[in-house]
């Protein structure tokens, strides 16, 4: 996949990866995950030749199918380059990879069933 597409905003900032980094499989955002461990599911690295600009996953099938159809979207760990140097441009190093598995849509619910009321015959 493009470095561009998987790594967003971080894209400028981001060393090149010169070896394999984890990939981490959670069911939601790392936030509501914090007692739960996230699962190791395989590593990437960045492409070689003809796709130098390109993240590749070494995933299983399924996960890859899920991946490439937008089932996941992305989070991820780093540390800065330079230690020295922080803030909203330093250059970034990611340590690992972190898939979240997007909610699936849910159909709003009607707003409430109207009631009938029937008017009673005059008295």
């Amino acid at each position: 996949m493009s470095r561009r597409h998987v790594l967003g905003d971080l894209y400028a900032r981001c060393d090149a990866i010169s070896e394999s980094i984890p990939v981490y499989l959670t069911e939601s955002e790392p936030e509501r995950t914090e007692e739960m461990e996230p699962e190791v599911v395989g590593h990437a690295d960045e492409g070689l030749g003809h796709y130098a600009d390109a993240l590749t996953f070494h995933l299983s099938d399924e996960l890859c199918k899920r991946l490439s159809a937008g089932h996941f979207t992305y989070t991820f760990e780093y540390e800065f380059a330079d230690p020295r140097t922080k803030g909203p441009r330093a250059r970034v190093r990611i340590s690992s990879i972190s898939l979240i598995a997007r909610q699936n849509y849910k159909k709003p619910e009607p707003r409430g069933s109207l009631v009938r009321v029937q008017a009673s015959d005059p008295v």
